[in-house]
């Protein structure tokens, strides 16, 4: 039987197991795929937002691209001294986007000579800032037309060494890649603002028309100010949420692009789903854990049930044969005259009734837990006289009590007390269940006390033996059904576990209650407590199901 049990026990473990350790790997594996799509999505969202940061840079860069064709002069202008025709050229491309053009021969090495769009000839340069910053730019072409003035490969370069005058240059070399010239353009600061950036960054946001609000995008100079948005609320920065900059990559290259949003980040939204994906997997696993655990509770306790009912199926057996044996051989013994006497005959009969009624008393129980549990058990109230239906319990228990040797002991039985409203039968059958378990657990002692009295509002019916006890942490126990004190000495005892679960569904119907005091080795004491006053005694439905049935 404990090979069996612990097998089960065994099973119900690896049945654990078996689901628990899928359902770990699973939530394991899906925070891992969680993981890496929150780590790919951030990937994309930086890749996308460089990406479109690159494209105004970019798109700024192509705004300038025909820069090199306006400034590639043909050098017979500067070898000839006809630089007047490069006014005349410069008037017919229509630049647009600078404040002013200028050529400067290296042949020579005279001033630049500025042409500005408005007007169609060169002006020789004055003391302004603007001919200061074209001095300083073509300074260290001047020096490299002294080394030896040889330039192999000829290109747009971009001078900003004073921000305020951003200037392209253009080398302007003959067919021996010798430096003839120089020609050359100041960027318009407010055009660059007022057309080439809202023109770069809308091209570059246009394939993001289609979802949904798009990012901020800003321009920063050098001192970190916002010099162009395309937030409509661009004073309200302190509410922006910056993401990436970088600085342009041609010309104004200590502006930087800046995006942002007004709300959480791309980053802190992957973050926030993966949390919030991952909260509801761990919640429905949790959700799922808690089923399994719920109808793994729920087959352990129908385990237990089942255990228990076998028990009690196999301790009802014992309890049904040991009367009918005794009728059985008593019975016999009459039928073929084997008695001496009608001393004797009647002391038979005597047994054969003890024996009957201890028989009537289980068929009893098993019918009354039937109808508890079924909800159809009824009471009979009545006020009555706890006295006669305690003398009369008492006298159905004399001769077993007399046959196996106990010596009760009666306290209270004649002093006064006042009637209750009981059902006598039902409270007769609570009291036997009580000696009945007295007699069962006494095991050498031959004493059983039983005691009546009033304590307050209260009638108290005690019945006290000498025997095993009862460890504390079974006490609350003992009234569930089928319950059974697992210690091994009271174990050995035979009996349906149903008597005391009876005694408390009666006492509760009678709004009584029904205690016990017990320690091991030292007896038990078990007591009725039944109110004197009752207005509306009422009978109890069927005792509520136990959560987990206590092993017998």
């Amino acid at each position: 039987m404990k090979i069996r049990a612990l097998s089960k026990r065994y099973n119900r473990w690896i049945g654990v197991v078996a689901v628990l350790l899928p359902l770990a790997i699973l939530l394991g594996l899906q925070y891992r795929w969680l993981r890496e799509l929150d780590h790919f999505s951030e990937r994309a969202h930086k890749a996308q937002v460089a990406s479109l940061l690159e494209a105004v840079s970019k798109n700024v860069e192509y705004a300038y691209a025909d820069a090199g064709q306006i400034l590639d002069l043909q050098p017979t202008i500067f070898t000839q001294h006809q630089l007047d025709r490069a006014a005349h050229l410069f008037k017919k491309k229509g630049v647009v986007g600078v404040t002013s053009l200028f050529v400067m021969s290296l042949r020579d090495e005279k001033e630049p000579l500025f042409f500005t769009p408005s007007y169609t000839t060169f002006s020789l340069p004055d003391d302004s800032p603007e001919a200061r910053a074209v001095s300083v730019a073509v300074a260290p072409w001047k020096a490299l037309n002294h080394r030896d003035g040889v330039l192999e490969h000829v290109r747009l370069f971009v001078e900003e060494k004073d921000p305020s005058f951003r200037i392209l240059l253009y080398p302007i070399t003959d067919d021996s890649s010798r430096l003839v010239g120089l020609a050359g353009m100041i960027l318009d600061q407010r055009y660059f603002r007022e057309k080439v950036l809202p023109k770069a960054i809308r091209d570059a946001l246009s394939e993001l028309s289609d979802r949904g609000e798009g990012p901020i995008i800003s321009v920063e100079d050098s001192q970190g100010r916002v010099i162009y948005s395309t937030d409509a609320f661009s004073d309200d920065t302190d509410l922006w949420r910056t993401e990436a900059r970088r600085p342009f990559g041609f010309v104004f290259t200590d502006w930087n692009i800046a995006l942002a949003t007004r709300h959480a980040t791309a980053a802190e939204v992957a973050h926030r789903n993966f949390a919030v994906n991952l909260g509801l997997s761990a919640a429905l696993s949790a959700m799922l854990l808690c089923g399994l655990m719920l109808a793994l509770r729920y087959a352990s306790r129908e385990m237990k049930l089942s255990q228990m009912k076998n028990e009690f199926v196999s301790n009802v057996s014992h309890e049904l044969r040991t009367p009918l044996a005794s009728i059985r051989v008593f019975g016999e013994l009459l039928r073929l005259g084997r008695f001496g006497g009608v001393d004797k005959a009647r002391e038979y009969g005597d047994f054969i009734e003890t024996e009957s009624r201890r028989l009537t008393q289980l068929i009893n129980n098993i019918l009354d837990f039937a109808s508890i549990e079924s909800g159809r058990k009824t009471y009979r109230f009545e006020r009555s006289d706890l006295r006669e239906v305690v003398e009369a319990t008492l006298r159905t228990f004399e001769l077993r009590l007399r046959k196996e040797g106990f010596r009760l002991h009666l306290k209270g039985i004649d002093a006064p007390l006042p009637t209750v409203v009981v059902d006598a039968g039902a409270l007769g059958q609570s009291l036997s269940n009580l000696l009945d378990n007295a007699v069962k657990y006494s095991r050498d002692a031959r004493d059983i006390d039983v005691s009546l009295r009033r304590d307050g509002d209260f009638v108290v019916i005690s019945v006290r033996d000498h025997g095993i006890g009862i460890p504390r942490g079974e006490q609350r126990k003992i009234f569930d059904r089928f319950h059974r004190v697992s210690t091994g000495l009271v174990h050995d005892v035979k009996g349906s576990g149903l008597g005391l679960a009876i005694v408390r569904h009666i006492v509760e119907a009678h709004h009584g209650k029904v205690t016990v005091e017990s320690r091991p080795d030292e007896g038990s004491t078990f007591s009725i407590h039944l109110p004197i006053e009752v207005t509306e005694p009422v009978a109890l439905a069927a005792p509520a199901q136990q959560e987990q049935p206590s092993e017998a």
